[in-house]
């Protein structure tokens, strides 16, 4: 795993790993609701890392173009969260989503309506499902379609001292048969980075405090 600017215990990226996963495991559900059909997402690694190396993670990973919807979020911690994937593969969701009957035509018509809509669904689902178990709620901006490469994604700078960080997700879709890799990433500064650090500190106390209760029972 690559060093983080701020270190994560193994019980705080424990911690980290399972809201994520609630979170995506809530976002599964509203997608399978837009698009009525059986949706599975899975989450096999979670890490924090620089924006550079988020950037580099992607590009070793993806040599094709990418695709990506943005949304701003705002609370107790702050940030920008990209929902990302291959250029084929949102292809691949947009007739997941809109049905197969539709001509090529009008799927590329209709891609980044679907796109924007999925995005909304999933960052919205996931983030929102993982503040309110934080016990802090998060404000969304409409999401963004964006297209090109991890450093316009992730808005690299030159400046040697930038400590912007991304919380950065793998994630498998898949969705009737279909397999749509993707991620999943939070762009945060250190202070908003820090910030999450003791929310999960605080959920962390609550749930061991709830399980030392539950032995005393």
């Amino acid at each position: 795993m690559t060093a983080s600017p701020i270190d994560l215990s193994e019980l705080e990226h424990d911690a980290l790993t399972e809201l994520v996963n609630i979170g995506v495991s809530r976002a599964a559900t509203g997608l399978r609701k837009m698009v009525g059909e059986q949706v599975t997402l899975s989450v096999p690694s979670v890490e924090v890392v620089s924006r550079k190396a988020a950037a580099r993670l992607i590009h070793e990973r993806e040599a094709g173009e990418l695709v990506a919807v943005r949304q701003d979020f705002d609370g107790a911690f702050s940030g920008r969260a990209l929902l990302i994937f291959p250029e084929n593969n949102g292809v691949t969701l947009t007739r997941a989503v809109t049905g197969d009957e539709l001509s090529p035509e009008d799927v590329a018509a209709l891609e980044a309506e679907a796109l924007a809509e999925t995005g909304n669904v999933v960052l919205n689902g996931c983030l929102a499902t993982m503040a309110n178990m934080l016990g802090r709620p998060l404000t969304m901006s409409l999401p963004q379609v964006l297209r090109g490469d991890g450093a316009l994604f992730f808005e690299l700078s030159e400046r040697p001292d930038d400590q912007g960080v991304v919380l950065f997700l793998y994630i498998n879709f898949s969705i009737s048969g279909r397999d749509i890799r993707g991620y999943i990433a939070m762009l945060m500064d250190l202070p908003s980075l820090s910030a999450l650090k003791v929310l999960i500190g605080d959920f962390i106390d609550r749930v061991m405090g709830a399980d030392d209760l539950g032995r005393m029972g």
